[in-house]
C-alpha cells in the first residue's frame, strides 16, 4: 500500500534514496556482525560449538538477518505495495512471512538472554598472567572481542585481581568484566524492546490495512512507542560510552530505518483520511 505518493520532485527522490542507503548499510552490518560472531566464537567455544548453541554464538547475526528480512516486508507492506494490489491472500503472505522472521528474532532474544547469563559465571583467575603469553588463552577487550595475551598485556594484568569466563580460556580484570556483562544485559534490553516495537506496528498495520484511522490504539500505541523508542536511544548512547562502534553504529541505523516506518504508517494515514474525504464528497 503506498503510503507516500508517488512523486517526481528532487526532494522526494532524495528522501528515497536516503531511505535505501540507510536499509543497504544494515545489510552490510548483517556481514560485519557475522564476521565478529565468528571470530568470538573461536574462543568463546574453542572445542567446536554444540548445535543447541549455535544461537549463542551467532545471536547478532541471526537477529540481525531477521531483522532485515523483517524490515523489507515492513517497507513493502506499507509502503511499495498498493492498495488495489494488496489482496487479503497477498496480506495473509506477508504476515505469514514476517511470522517466520518473528520466530528468528525470539530466538536471537533467547540467545541475547543466554549469553547474559553465560558471562555471569565467572571464577578467580590466580595464574600468572605472562605464563599465558603464546597459549590459546585470550583477554577480555569488549563484548564479542577477545584477544591473544601479549607481554604488554600481560604487565598491565599483573596488578588488577583476575577472572576467567567458566568453561572458557578467557581472562580479563573484573572491571573488563562489569563491562561485557553490562553490555550483555543491554543487549537483552535492546532485543525485548524492538520485539515490543514490532509487535505494536503489527497491530497499527492490522488496524489501518482496514482503513481504520481514528481507533483508539492509534493514539496508545503512539505514546508507547515513544517510550519505546526512547530505551532503544539510551541503549545506543550506552554502546557508544561503553560499546564498540559496531554495536552503536547499528543501533543508530535501525532507529532511523524504522522512523522511514512510522513515516510510511503516518503518510498512509493521512491518504486513508483523503480517501474517505473524497468518497464523503462523492
Amino acid at each position: 500500500m503506498t503510503a507516500i505518493s508517488q512523486h517526481n520532485s528532487l526532494p522526494y527522490l532524495a528522501y528515497q534514496a536516503f531511505k535505501y542507503v540507510i536499509y543497504s548499510l544494515l545489510v552490510v552490518n548483517l556481514f560485519l556482525f557475522l564476521q565478529e560472531n565468528y571470530a568470538a566464537a573461536a574462543h568463546t567455544f574453542a572445542n567446536g560449538i554444540p548445535p543447541g548453541q549455535i544461537i549463542e554464538a551467532y545471536s547478532d547475526s541471526i537477529d540481525t538477518a531477521s531483522w532485515v528480512l523483517l524490515l523489507l516486508l515492513f517497507e513493502l507492506e506499507t509502503y511499495v505495495i498498493s492498495d488495489k494490489y494488496l489482496t487479503r491472500r497477498l496480506t495473509i503472505g506477508l504476515f505469514a512471512v514476517r511470522s517466520l522472521a518473528y520466530l528468528f528474532i525470539l530466538y536471537s532474544l533467547y540467545g541475547y538472554f543466554s549469553r547474559y547469563l553465560s558471562v555471569l559465571s565467572v571464577e578467580p583467575f590466580t595464574g600468572d598472567a605472562c605464563a599465558l603469553v603464546g597459549s590459546d588463552f585470550t583477554r577480555i577487550i569488549t563484548l564479542n572481542e577477545y584477544v591473544p595475551i601479549t607481554l604488554e598485556d600481560c604487565a598491565a594484568l599483573q596488578g588488577p585481581d583476575l577472572v576467567k569466563l567458566t568453561g572458557t580460556q578467557i581472562i580479563g580484570t573484573i572491571d573488563e568484566y562489569q563491562v561485557i556483562n553490562n553490555l550483555a544485559l543491554v543487549d537483552v534490553i535492546n532485543a525485548s524492546t524492538w520485539v515490543l516495537i514490532v509487535a505494536i506496528l503489527e497491530v497499527d498495520v492490522f488496524v489501518q490495512s482496514r482503513h481504520t484511522i481514528d481507533h483508539p490504539f492509534i493514539r496508545i500505541s503512539n505514546s508507547i512507542k515513544l517510550v519505546l523508542y526512547s530505551t532503544l536511544l539510551a541503549c545506543a548512547i550506552y554502546w557508544w560510552i561503553d560499546g564498540d562502534f559496531l554495536d552503536f553504529w547499528d543501533a543508530f541505523l535501525w532507529l532511523i530505518a524504522f522512523v522511514f516506518i512510522e513515516m510510511n504508517i503516518f503518510e498512509w494515514q493521512k491518504e486513508i483520511a483523503q480517501n474517505k474525504k473524497e468518497v464523503s464528497a462523492a
